[in-house]
């Protein structure tokens, strides 16, 4: 099982660990991608503020990240799992995980990012700031930018199992699932219930959908389950008490579209 995550917006301080080994990061394919847009961001930091600002879509609150991106050569590590913070990562909770779940979280989870193209939990990283969505001067969009290099890497990190992708939109454009691993692929969607009048009324809210998101990956990892593929998956969520529907491809080679149903949080 690979479970795709989207990163946190916030992240939390820099570590005091050693300095960022790019060439140390899990799925080294990425590395001369990586160091690419490393130093482009590092040197617009460095070199103009304003710019940066623009180019990152910071508002004036958040101009405190463009000199934190400034010096990331000599920031601090820590941990992935502990850089990502937000209500997705607060719901998965994985540094209350035990060891079983913690070591298969470690190997099962995969988190993309607009800076490292994807990371796992235990890459040591600094805290940084820059989203998939920006555009860098030279570069150009990383959405575009990262679909090479995650096409070159993603099919054998992908293995022969389940892929569970739970990213935002902004974050599936590095990397789309094709042919036989898209057929192994489940995406999901997160809906809250309410009774109108009478009537149910269902509607996708970001909280529900980011905290839901981080509580099932929670209890498929806690319960030791690796689904093998999408009909697993829907067995193995409603077995841990989850109201799901799911929508097999038409087609093959499609992913699979799953919803879960909430009520509260």
């Amino acid at each position: 099982m690979l479970v795709l995550l989207p990163p946190s917006e916030g992240k939390a301080t820099p570590g005091a660990g050693a300095p960022l080994d790019i060439g140390a990061l899990s799925l080294p394919g990425l590395t001369g991608a990586r160091r690419a847009v490393f130093e482009e961001l590092v040197e617009l930091c460095a070199a103009d503020e304003g710019k940066a600002q623009e180019v990152l879509g910071l508002s004036d609150g958040l101009r405190s990240e463009i000199a934190k991106n400034a010096e990331l050569r000599t920031a601090g590590t820590r941990p992935a799992g502990e850089i990502y913070t937000g209500v997705l990562y607060d719901a998965l909770g994985a540094g209350s995980l035990d060891a079983r779940a913690r070591k298969l979280a470690e190997r099962s989870l995969l988190v993309f990012s607009g800076l490292w193209g994807a990371v796992r939990l235990g890459d040591r990283i600094p805290s940084y700031r820059c989203s998939m969505g920006v555009k860098l001067p030279g570069l150009g969009a990383l959405g575009a930018y990262w679909r090479a290099p995650m096409a070159e890497v993603m099919p054998q990190a992908a293995g022969d199992g389940l892929v569970l992708d739970l990213r935002s939109a902004a974050y599936a454009t590095a990397w789309k699932p094709k042919g036989e691993v898209a057929g192994r692929t489940a995406t999901v969607r997160v809906l809250q219930s309410k009774i109108v009048a009478g009537v149910e009324k269902r509607s996708v809210v970001s909280h529900f959908n980011k905290a839901t998101k981080g509580r099932l990956v929670r209890d498929l990892l806690s319960a030791g389950l690796e689904p093998a593929d999408p009909a697993e998956l829907v067995e193995a969520l409603r077995g841990l008490g989850y109201v799901v529907e799911a929508k097999a491809p038409a087609k093959r080679g499609a992913a699979w579209a799953i919803d879960v149903i909430v009520t509260e949080l």
